[in-house]
């Protein structure tokens, strides 16, 4: 029996869609207003990014299904394309409520990860 926080599917939407915290943020600021039109700079302020940050993390999500560009590019409302990915985006917001520190952990381990990866992909090797 495991003693991790988080269950398995918010654990798989996290390592499947969430590269960052402020990417989390992003999608649960625009989850808790369903229908409501976000700028990239309303989102921005809110999360207290820079506006090329906030623009870059609402397109990957958009990319992803989860949120819709509206046809002001800038604007975004949240909506996934299934009610699978509604029904995990429900779960990864309670979850994030009740075990902020472990997902945070979780994030930042996989973003990490990836950036040791990137690092070793350039060490050179005895011989080479």
């Amino acid at each position: 029996m495991s003693n991790d926080p988080i269950p398995a599917d918010v654990r798989d939407f996290l390592t499947r869609y969430i590269e960052s915290i402020a990417q989390l943020e992003s999608l649960l600021l625009l989850h808790g207003r369903p229908g409501s039109e976000w700028t990239v700079a309303e989102v921005a302020g809110r999360l207290y990014v820079s506006p090329e940050l906030a623009g870059a993390l609402l397109a990957r999500l958009a990319d992803d299904t989860l949120l819709v560009r509206q046809a002001n590019p800038d604007v975004f409302v949240y909506g996934p394309g299934s009610m699978a990915l509604a029904q995990a985006v429900d779960r990864v917001a309670s979850t994030y409520r009740t075990h902020l520190v472990p997902i945070t952990n979780l994030i930042h381990a996989k973003a990490s990860t990836r950036v040791h990866e990137f690092a070793n992909a350039f060490k050179l090797r005895r011989g080479e």
